[in-house]
């Protein structure tokens, strides 16, 4: 895999969860990469807090210890703190016995046959059908499971990411669909900032489109 492939595929976009262990309860990795992973988990936790997330590759623990980097809680049933779901992003810190060189070839492995299907895709081989369905599925445990909006309103010179029930787009920055990826949405915070008013109203085109995409029946469609 030369370089350029694996800048691109620094984060590998799942097709199916995978189950783990967050901290003290059980979890679902929904994206991972080289250097972290967003997941789903029982209850709620703090930027900056320390947890170890673990899970399975060919009969293997693949274990680190982890910051959490950023946090939503995108359901809270009736009853306590715990019964809360939360989606949280967080950083490796620490590889346990060999964890980095596990993921490395977990990735390695997900991103060779990526790489075959889009191959496929591209010469029209008509008889490799299940090329087109991987490249249909990539990022689909983060659509399936994330519910709902996310508004990013700039006031001065930060950015307020607030979760919502609504695909309204603010006059003040732009909303998408939850399950957006975080380096995409940067992407658009940071035209969003150079950009003069046409421009910006062009960004909440193109951030309305992912708002748009939203499933009938979810919260705010």
């Amino acid at each position: 895999m030369v370089a350029d492939d694996r800048r691109k595929f620094q984060r590998l976009k799942l097709s199916k969860p995978i189950l783990a262990t967050f901290g003290d309860g059980n979890a679902l990795v929904l994206d991972v990469g080289v250097n972290g992973a967003f997941v789903e988990h029982y209850g709620t936790v703090e930027p900056g807090q320390r947890l170890r997330l673990s899970f399975r590759w060919r009969a293997e623990d693949v274990a680190f210890d982890s910051e959490v980097a950023r946090t939503t809680v995108v359901r809270t049933p009736a009853g306590d703190g715990k019964s809360a779901v939360s989606h949280t992003g967080v950083r490796f810190v620490d590889g346990i016995e060999g964890a980095d060189d596990r993921l490395q070839d977990m990735i390695a492995t997900f991103i060779g046959k990526i790489l075959a299907a889009q191959r496929a895709n591209a010469n029209g081989d008509i008889s490799d059908t299940s090329g087109a369905a991987t490249l249909a599925e990539i990022g689909e445990a983060r659509r399936l499971r994330s519910r709902g909006f996310v508004a990013y309103r700039l006031k001065g010179t930060s950015w307020w990411r607030v979760p919502t029930t609504s695909s309204k787009q603010p006059a003040d920055g732009f909303t998408v669909a939850a399950f957006e990826d975080d380096e995409e949405v940067e992407t658009l915070c940071r035209a969003y900032e150079k950009a003069d008013e046409e421009g910006r109203r062009l960004i909440r085109m193109v951030a309305e489109l992912s708002a748009l995409s939203v499933s009938p029946g979810r919260p705010g469609s």
